[in-house]
This record gives structure tokens, C-alpha cells and sequence, in this order.
């Protein structure tokens, strides 16, 4: 399993990248692992806000649907349109171009209820 350590994530397997105004989130390595071959995603809205813990989407598997929660509160400022053709990126690089959404965070102390890496890897250890 991969878990780069300078990301934040959640217990429903999202990973959060916090950059200045702007926190790029995705699913985990595991996560897609469990999930098999994406073949959609479901988006939000560019502008949408959201409250952390919201769902903000989903995940359509060949076997199975997932919805997905934001891990801190922000309105989105980007959605990965390479994933609407290519779904299967998140299973090949669900940490680089395989991202989900971008959004610009209302509350950025809602990632010290987030996870580390390593307390991430215990969890699904």
C-alpha cells in the first residue's frame, strides 16, 4: 500500500494536500485498491460549498458504488476533467493525476482532525 507522508487522511480513505489557499483531495491508494476498476465519478459543482464530512460525490466501481466526503470545509475551485474520460486514473495514480477536487478552505484548522500517515496506515493496518 502506498501512503505518501506529507499527506492528511481520513477514515473514509480521502487524502487531503494543504497548499496555501488550496487543498487538492483524492482518494487513497487502498481505497481504489478495494474499490477494483473505476469506470465514473460523479462531481460537484465548481463554486459548491461544502461543510467537512459532506459528501461531495461518487465513486462507481465495477462492482460497487462509494460516496465521497470532504475532509475539511471550502467551496470548490476545481474538478479533474481528465477523470471524466479516464476514470481509471485514480486506480493507476490516486495520488498524482488521479486527484478528485480542489477547493479553497473556509476553516483550515479542520486538518488537525485529520489523520497522518502513519496513524492512516494503523488504521487500515
Amino acid at each position: 500500500m502506498n501512503t505518501p507522508d506529507h499527506l492528511l487522511y481520513t477514515k473514509e480513505h480521502e487524502w487531503a494536500d494543504f497548499k496555501e489557499n488550496e487543498v487538492t483531495i483524492g482518494i487513497t491508494d487502498y481505497a481504489q485498491g478495494q474499490l477494483g476498476d473505476i469506470i465514473f465519478i460523479e462531481f460537484p459543482e465548481a463554486g459548491q460549498e461544502l461543510n467537512a464530512g459532506d459528501t461531495f460525490g461518487e465513486v462507481e466501481a465495477v462492482k460497487t458504488v462509494s460516496e465521497l466526503y470532504v475532509p475539511v470545509s471550502g467551496t470548490v475551485i476545481e474538478i479533474n476533467e481528465k477523470l471524466e474520460d479516464s476514470a481509471d486514473l485514480v486506480n493507476t495514480d490516486p495520488y498524482g493525476d488521479g486527484w478528485l477536487i480542489k477547493i479553497k478552505p473556509t476553516n483550515v484548522n479542520e486538518k488537525d482532525d485529520l489523520m497522518n500517515f502513519s496513524s492512516y496506515e494503523e488504521f487500515v493496518g
